[in-house]
């Protein structure tokens, strides 16, 4: 039998899509939340089942290279946990990453890409180079950049710097089911060719909480594994969250979700791939959840509208969280206004199940 994420039957509705007054579609998934310490506030559908974690595993990844000797700070410490758009900023600090080892672009086993951002696509254009493609510009850069990084710290092979029995992703094992406090269920191979690991909603939340805290001037978070191995961790974990605060731009882009929330709200947000998305505060409240269909259309909305039902926002007004939520959450479109606009049709709203928790 195959092994398998969550089914549509212990799914619950977490968003639908109102076209012109009528429901259009409708994302159903599973999602958690957790309070400081661990315990869960909210549950729906079946956050105990393992999801491929995807990118949203980047920051254990990210403190796990440094943990080895990975020398990041600012820019690049945020670049490590980045799943950037590839902004010229972007592609100098993950050249500098490189370069201060002694390697190149040459040296990524990434896949190539052209950059997402069409302003610094434009300017490469420009030079007269064509369209240009490079492993550089792919999304994951700044990650392989730290896992080579720290296998030239520790004097290992950079040829097999993906291969799961190499020491930099056995470092990587490690600390994921240290924050996670439960072992990974699979290991896959990601979009980008490093190690991927299935985790339950409730381990992937649990394990961004703890590094958020752990990272956020929180000496002693109440939401680690049941080992002490994590506390180790935190001059890294203090290091990567300085520097995502700092440079949120470096996350992902600037106006892009996970940048903007983490900007304006101080709630650090990790988006990944095939609809997974995890969020944590400073104080250590966490939420994580996957759409089942794989569309990250509504997590972020979803995400933020949990962890203010769960009480984890209090500081935050609710005009300002409205703006955010906004802000990241595409509107309905069709046709044009009178002005020759695109005009709104509609809205992404929280599903049934998620409106109606007090």
């Amino acid at each position: 039998m195959t092994p398998s994420t969550f089914t549509s039957a212990e799914a619950v509705e977490l968003a639908t899509v109102i076209r012109s007054g009528f429901e259009e579609s409708r994302h159903i998934g599973s999602a958690v939340v957790l309070d400081p310490s661990g315990s869960p506030l909210i549950s729906l559908g079946a956050p105990e089942v393992p999801v491929f974690t995807r990118s949203s595993l980047k920051p254990l990844q990210a403190i796990a290279a440094m943990k080895l000797g990975a020398n990041v700070s600012g820019t690049w410490a945020a670049l490590s946990t980045a799943s950037h758009k590839c902004e010229a900023g972007h592609a100098e600090a993950v050249a500098g990453m490189l370069g201060s080892v002694g390697l190149s672009p040459a040296d990524l086993q990434c896949p190539s890409a052209h950059p997402t951002d069409g302003a610094f696509r434009r300017s490469l254009q420009e030079t007269g180079a064509g369209d240009p493609k490079s492993a550089l510009y792919f999304n994951c850069s700044g990650k392989h950049a730290a896992f080579l990084m720290a296998a030239t710290a520790i004097g290992a092979d950079t040829g097999g710097y993906l291969d799961p029995t190499h020491p930099v992703q056995a470092k990587v094992a490690e600390a994921v089911e240290t924050f996670a406090g439960e072992p990974p269920a699979a290991v896959g191979t990601d979009g980008c060719g490093a190690p991927v690991f299935a985790l339950s909603l409730v381990g992937l939340a649990r394990a961004i909480g703890c590094v958020v805290q752990l990272g956020s001037a929180h000496e002693n978070p109440a939401t680690a594994s049941a080992t002490e191995d994590f506390t180790s961790y935190a001059p890294e974990a203090r290091t990567l969250m300085q520097a995502v605060f700092a440079d949120p731009w470096a996350i992902e882009g600037h106006g892009r979700p996970n940048t903007t929330v983490i900007d304006r709200l101080g709630i650090f947000a990790k988006g990944g791939a095939e609809g997974v998305i995890v969020m944590a505060t400073k104080s250590g409240y966490s939420v994580a959840l996957k759409c089942l269909d794989g569309s990250s259309r509504a997590t972020g909305l979803v995400a933020l509208i949990l962890l203010r039902k769960a009480g984890a926002l209090a500081d935050v007004s609710d005009e300002l969280l409205d703006e955010v939520i906004a802000a990241i959450t595409d509107p309905v479109t069709g046709g044009v206004d009178s002005e020759g606009r695109t005009a709104v049709v509609g809205r992404v709203v929280v599903g049934e199940d998620v409106a109606k928790i007090r």
